[in-house]
């Protein structure tokens, strides 16, 4: 963070200075809400959770290095005491902002946030010093705190936003406010909290309401709901996408043989082939979306395809692909799922296994109200339809959903199975599993089928694996 003291931070906040003998001690390290990341000079945000409470490791962290603790009552160690504490750590980030040379980026979807936002940073960080939001820290919480690690050296600060409700990428965008807002798409990611499409888009359009007129929305011009948003906004529009009216364009897509995908950048100011790292054609259109933004901020389309086709994915578990010794290779996409999401990675899935065996170990996908049984039935069809090999449906009834929906489409779907937890799976699959063979493994966050995933990387490793 920008180097403020505590009486600077106070004010900001509208706190109380308790047990703070100096107030003109700055805070020059990290603001962090968990005590394992306090070094020296850090502010320490005491949060109340469900399973623990800030303020009961004040003193430890002021012990570790912490100058002080924003709290929400008094804590027997040098303390800014507030109301709300979560209104005073989104007052400081918006004070921080404000007080940087830096151009704010900031992007929503309902599909593919993180893997974007990732690109988008390995893109300008080529250009100029980049602060980036970790993983998919993307709430009221996570947002806040990744715009307060921005320092004066900051130049773009690309930080991603998740909604689950009206006016929620509102209030985010009022912390943080962007010049350059994009929108991925629109799809039935939370639908059940939201209860519909359109209702989604009323939200993810929230964005592009809070941009400058001198400002940029970026949107794609392949989703109708995400190119009305034209609408409610003053900005300049950029389009990207496939379409031919895309300002940011793709042509001559294709997949290489390990199923990474190939194609030539249009931009308005040049064209250049981009030959990606990552796996799944569903990465072209985050890499527009990248190059959108990159081409705004005064990057040739040359550079952009250079930083594209070099860049990795930097979050864990999204199409992490890993061959083992045998030959087997693991493609843990487990961080979460949506409808959209799981058809991507089945598409990707069926190009990595060209001529090879291939295994499609899928769960729950959570938050999708009365969509879930159509959804998960359609996933299990899709299977069948791309010739995946066997479908493993891991879990209670959204899986048998899964593959009733592949028994339903065709004969091959007989070659589909229910297991009831992540432990079946794994010892169904470490009997099976022959070298060659291409496992994806992907469901919902709350599923944690990630240990499917590890369990099947430890080859030959005895022991359970621990299903949520």
């Amino acid at each position: 963070m920008i180097a403020l003291s505590l009486a600077e931070i106070a004010e900001v906040v509208g706190g109380q200075t308790h047990d703070i003998p100096d107030p003109s001690v700055q805070v020059t390290g990290p603001v962090v809400r968990d005590s394992r990341e306090v070094v020296p000079g850090s502010l320490f945000v005491a949060f109340v959770g469900e399973r623990a409470d800030g303020h009961d490791y004040a003193r430890a962290v002021v012990e570790a290095g912490a100058v002080a603790v924003l709290a929400s009552r008094p804590v027997g160690v040098p303390a800014i005491v507030v109301e709300d504490v979560q209104s005073a750590l989104g007052a400081l980030a918006r004070h921080v902002v404000r007080s940087l040379g830096a151009t704010l980026v900031a992007l929503t979807g309902s599909a593919g946030k993180t893997s974007t936002k990732d690109l988008i940073a390995q893109v300008l960080r080529r250009k100029a010093p980049t602060v980036f939001t970790p993983g998919s820290l993307n709430n009221e919480i996570g947002l806040p705190l990744t715009a307060l690690s921005a320092t004066d050296e900051t130049r773009f600060l690309v930080l991603e936003m998740g909604a689950r409700g009206i006016g929620h990428i509102r209030y985010l965008a009022g912390l943080t406010p962007p010049r350059i807002g994009l929108v991925l798409n629109v799809g039935s990611a939370h639908i059940g909290e939201f209860g519909g499409r359109e209702q989604i888009a009323q939200a993810k359009g929230e964005l592009v309401e809070a941009l400058p007129e001198d400002g940029a929305a970026i949107l794609n011009a392949d989703d109708p709901l995400v190119r009305a948003m034209a609408s409610r906004t003053k900005a300049k529009v950029v389009l990207f996408g496939e379409s031919a009216e895309a300002d940011v364009r793709a042509e001559n897509v294709r997949l290489t043989d390990s199923g990474q995908p190939a194609f030539r950048l249009h931009t308005p100011s040049g064209a250049s082939d981009v030959t990606m790292r990552l796996y799944g054609e569903h990465h072209v259109s985050n890499a527009l979306a990248a190059a959108a933004v990159a081409h705004e901020l005064g990057m040739s389309a040359q550079e952009i395809a250079t930083a594209l086709s070099e860049a990795d994915s930097l979050s864990r578990w999204r199409m992490e692909v890993t061959e083992r010794p045998d030959g087997v290779t693991i493609v843990n996409d487990a961080y979460n799922a949506n409808p959209e999401s799981m058809r991507a990675a089945l598409r990707a899935l069926a190009a990595m296994g060209r001529g090879r065996r291939t295994w499609a170990v899928l769960g729950k996908m959570a938050e999708l109200g009365d969509e879930a049984l159509a959804e998960h039935d359609a996933v299990g069809r899709l299977a069948v339809r791309l010739n995946v090999s066997k479908l493993v449906a891991v879990g209670g009834l959204e899986a048998s959903w899964l593959q009733l929906g592949a028994y339903n489409e065709g004969s091959w779907g007989e070659e589909s199975v229910h297991v009831s937890d992540a432990q079946a799976a794994v010892d169904l699959l470490r009997s099976e599993l022959r070298p060659g063979d291409v496992v994806l493994v992907k469901a919902s966050r709350s599923v944690g089928l990630e240990g499917v995933a590890q369990a099947l990387l430890e080859t030959g490793a005895e022991g359970e694996v621990a299903a949520r």
